[in-house]
Formats: structure tokens, C-alpha cells, sequence
């Protein structure tokens, strides 16, 4: 009797790994860098540049609203192909950018390829693959998303400074895109339907059943406190997020050094590995995710308060660090993962892309928050104390909201049954 052939999931949770790895070191984890670099390149103000920056993650929210809607008409192999090469394009504008215009249509660019390469869409290319699996599963995917910082961070700021950016955005533009065009062909192009596959590699039975046990979606979504709660909560807590990521490199510069500062960067990142592999493994299926969301936030906050020492201290530097990194991965990964309790299985693939639209467009607008902020508050070190106070006041807000919708999803399925 002849083996039954390998469980196709396995080679999409690889491969959406390495996408991963270069959509956030490109995407998410590259404008921080970009950003010092083209101040640096052309004296331009850190206001002007982080608006660019606020434009990058403006735009993908745009695109990643509309993502289901694009899987559908051009497939998910095409829509990841094309966004790579406009992230790629956009990475190249930015590096070559000699007026603030040509700025902000490279900013265009960038976001709009990113967000193909990022959260919603990682969470796409699994949920047809893996449900039982799924925290673990996205959780080693996102770890993708992790190693993108901590590879990325301190290489963008090696090549920029060793090649000149133009030559280190075409390096790693080409290598992203080939990359990319591969795993589109090879892998993202197949369906489990195609193989005769169940997700998890279940039987057919146990698939079934475990459909079956999804609760419709609520007709009203705008109007569930579930949906509401979790999106102001994924919004806030990653408003704060980014703003601080987005100016992190060229705040500790001048205490470190460039160079150090992108280790920094990515040993911020390496925290975020651990910090999602332990909930990832650790968390019971029965856990409220919400809680383990609040948790994750308070300790990002212990990390924003020991940063506050850091103009003084060198080791509250790399412990802040450390403790603020912890909840990076968390803050893209757990939502997800609460959406799939809260909501059926088949209304995920709808939901997850919305809340993280919504969380999206308001977190845009950080890196131009946080920019004016420091602009108003000056180099100091009183710049650096206003940016942790404020990213902590949003994680606490966060914390609220998620608290705020427990038990909701519940009270709903109690109604509708």
C-alpha cells in the first residue's frame, strides 16, 4: 500500500515564513531605517519624512481592506507576485527620492506591495491549511515576521551606510521579488482542494465536523461589542507600536551609534521571536486570548517605562528593549487568533483583513504623531521621555478595550441560539 502523500500545509507554513521575512524587513521594519537615512541623505525634517512614512502605512490599509477582494479577481499567486515588485519599486523611490513629491509617491508604492506581504495576508495564505493548528501555526509564521527585523534592521543599516542606499534597495528589492516569484508559483498557487487535503490534515470527517462547530457571524458587525473592542484594542495597542518603532532607530543613534542602534532594532525583534513562540506553544486552546493580548500589552509597557531611563543608563536601553520587543509579534498575531474563537471559521478570512484595516488606517497616522511630537519637544532627552509616555498611555487603552469586549462573543451566541 503506497503512502499517503505529505501534508501540503507543511511547505505553505515554510514558505509563508520566508515571505514573511522579507515583508517585514522590507515593509514594516525598513521605514524606521528609511527614514533616518533620507533625513540623514537630504537635511529634509524628521515631520516632513515621517509624513512619508504615515502615507506608507495609509495607503496599505487601503490596499489590505480590499485584499480578499483582489485574491479573488487576479488569485493570491499574482496579488503577492505584484505586490513584492511594488514594494520593491516603492523601496528604490525612496531611496533615490531629491524632492519630498517623489517621496511620497515611492511612500505609494511601498504600501501598497507591504501589506501583501503582511499580516492579513499571512494570515490567508494559512487559514485554508490549518484551523485545530492555527495559533501555533501563525505563530511560527509571524516568527517569519520577527527574523525580518532582527535580519533586516541592522543589514539595512550596514548596506546604507557600506553601499549607499540606492545600491543596498536594489540588492534587496531583486532578491525579495525572485524570491517571492517562486513561492507564488511553487506554493501559494496550490489549494488543498487541488491535492484532495483537509486542513490539518484531517479526514474528511473530522473537517466537517469541525465546520460545524462555527457560530455564524454577527449581521451586524459594526454593532458587536466583540468586533469593536478587539479592533480599538489592535488599533491603539499598534498606533503606539509603531510610532515608537517608526522613530526607535534615530532616537537611540546618537546614545549608541547607527550601527548599534539597528542591533538595537533587532534585538528588539529577537524578543518578539520568544515573545510569540511562548504563546504560540504555551497558550491552552481554552485560554482567553484576551487576556493573554492584556498581558502581552503590560509588559510592553514595563519595557516603555524602563526606556524612559535610557538617556542615563545604557543597560535600561537594551532591557527596555527587550521587554517592549516582547509584545511586537503578539500585537499583529493574537488578533487573529481571537478572531477565530469569536467568530466562524468562514467569516475569519472577512474579519481578520477589516480589523486589520481598520487598525491600519489609524495607525498610520503614528509616525507623523510622533514626528510632530518630537519636533515640538525637541532633541532631548525630554523628546525620548513625552514618545514613552505616550506609547505607554495607548498600551493602557488597549488593555481596556480588550477587557472591555470579554464575554461578548458569548452573550452573542447565548441570543442567537
Amino acid at each position: 500500500m503506497r503512502n499517503a502523500p505529505r501534508f501540503f500545509g507543511w511547505n505553505v507554513l515554510y514558505a509563508t515564513f520566508a515571505l514573511a521575512i522579507f515583508g517585514w524587513g522590507v515593509g514594516f521594519y525598513g521605514p524606521p531605517v528609511f527614514l533616518h537615512a533620507v533625513v540623514q541623505r537630504t537635511g529634509w525634517s524628521v515631520a516632513l519624512v515621517s509624513a512619508a512614512v504615515t502615507l506608507h502605512f495609509l495607503c496599505g490599509a487601503v490596499v489590505v481592506a480590499n485584499l480578499p477582494r483582489l485574491y479573488r479577481r487576479w488569485g493570491v499567486p499574482a496579488s503577492t507576485f505584484m505586490g513584492a515588485v511594488l514594494l520593491a519599486l516603492g523601496v528604490s523611490g525612496w531611496a533615490r527620492a531629491d524632492a519630498p513629491w517623489q517621496l511620497y509617491v515611492a511612500a505609494l508604492f511601498s504600501g501598497m506591495g507591504w501589506v501583501t506581504l503582511g499580516p492579513a495576508a499571512v494570515n490567508a495564505l494559512i487559514a485554508p491549511w490549518f484551523v485545530r493548528r492555527r495559533p501555533a501555526v501563525l505563530g511560527m509564521a509571524y516568527n517569519g515576521a520577527s527574523l525580518g527585523g532582527v535580519i533586516f534592521s541592522p543589514l539595512w543599516v550596514f548596506l546604507i551606510a557600506s553601499y549607499g542606499f540606492p545600491q543596498a534597495a536594489l540588492w534587496v528589492g531583486a532578491a525579495m521579488v525572485l524570491l517571492i516569484a517562486v513561492l507564488s508559483r511553487k506554493v501559494f498557487a496550490v489549494t488543498p482542494q487541488q491535492l484532495g487535503q483537509w486542513p490539518d490534515g484531517a479526514t474528511p470527517d473530522a473537517a466537517t465536523q469541525a465546520a460545524a462547530a462555527a457560530q455564524p457571524l454577527v449581521p451586524r458587525l459594526w454593532r458587536d461589542r466583540a468586533f469593536l473592542s478587539l479592533g480599538a484594542g489592535m488599533t491603539l495597542g499598534l498606533f503606539a507600536q509603531i510610532g515608537l518603532i517608526a522613530h526607535l532607530l534615530s532616537l537611540l543613534a546618537p546614545l549608541l551609534g547607527a550601527q548599534t542602534a539597528g542591533i538595537a532594532m533587532g534585538l528588539a525583534t529577537a524578543s518578539a521571536i520568544a515573545g510569540r513562540t511562548l504563546v504560540g506553544w504555551l497558550m491552552p486552546p481554552s485560554a482567553d486570548r484576551r487576556k493573554v493580548a492584556c498581558v502581552a500589552y503590560g509588559v510592553q509597557i514595563a519595557g516603555s517605562l524602563v526606556l524612559m531611563l535610557a538617556a542615563d543608563h545604557t543597560w535600561a536601553v537594551w532591557a527596555g528593549v527587550l521587554l517592549f520587543g516582547s509584545g511586537i509579534g503578539n500585537a499583529t498575531s493574537l488578533p487573529p487568533l481571537i478572531v477565530q474563537t469569536e467568530f466562524a471559521r468562514e467569516d475569519t478570512l472577512r474579519v481578520v483583513p477589516l480589523i486589520t484595516a481598520v487598525s491600519q488606517g489609524a495607525y498610520a497616522f503614528a509616525p507623523a504623531v510622533f514626528g510632530v511630537l518630537r519636533s515640538v519637544s525637541g532633541e532631548t532627552s525630554r523628546s525620548m521621555f513625552w514618545f514613552l509616555a505616550l506609547a505607554a498611555c495607548l498600551q493602557a487603552a488597549a488593555i481596556a478595550c480588550l477587557a472591555w469586549g470579554r464575554g461578548a462573543s458569548a452573550r452573542r451566541q447565548a441570543v442567537t441560539a
